[in-house]
């Protein structure tokens, strides 16, 4: 398993990268911190830090059980709304919901647009997956997990 999770702060890393009189040797004396970890990877070492088993995550995310394995397996890849229902499944906050978009390379959430504003409300304070989409339901936007695709 690739265990290159960046070690300097993305702050510093722009400064650097800003600061380089060259691009092109930026890139090569970094690119070891240009590389992140596959989706799978990661989830499997955030599963480690938080000594949880991947089935327990799946259950919690509200993600059929086989699809979920594949996911931790790297054989599929998951939806936006997917990454968004194993955050819940993490029961992560904010910033790990924000990781866990990157590292599935996808865009973070945003919160000037209305259903993003919800999910983040949701993960703020840590609402279940349920509770989750019990607010998008009320507010008449689509679920999570509800066919849409990445």
């Amino acid at each position: 398993m690739n265990e290159s999770i960046p070690q300097i702060s993305t702050s510093k890393f722009f400064r650097l990268l800003f600061r380089a009189p060259n691009l092109e040797q930026f890139v090569k004396n970094n690119a070891g911190e240009m590389q992140l970890p596959s989706f799978s990877e990661y989830i499997t070492q955030l599963c480690k830090r938080q000594e949880v088993v991947a089935e327990r995550i799946i259950k919690r995310a509200n993600i059929e059980r086989s699809f979920g394995h594949q996911i931790f397996k790297g054989s599929r890849n998951p939806s936006r709304d997917t990454v968004l229902q194993l955050a819940f499944g993490f029961e992560a906050d904010v910033d790990t919901a924000q990781e866990l978009l990157k590292y599935a390379r996808m865009s973070a959430l945003y919160p000037r647009m209305k259903r993003d504003a919800a999910i983040l409300y949701c993960l703020y304070h840590h609402f279940s997956i349920m509770e989750a989409q019990q607010v998008l339901h009320e507010m008449g936007l689509p679920l999570l997990g509800n066919g849409e695709t990445k």
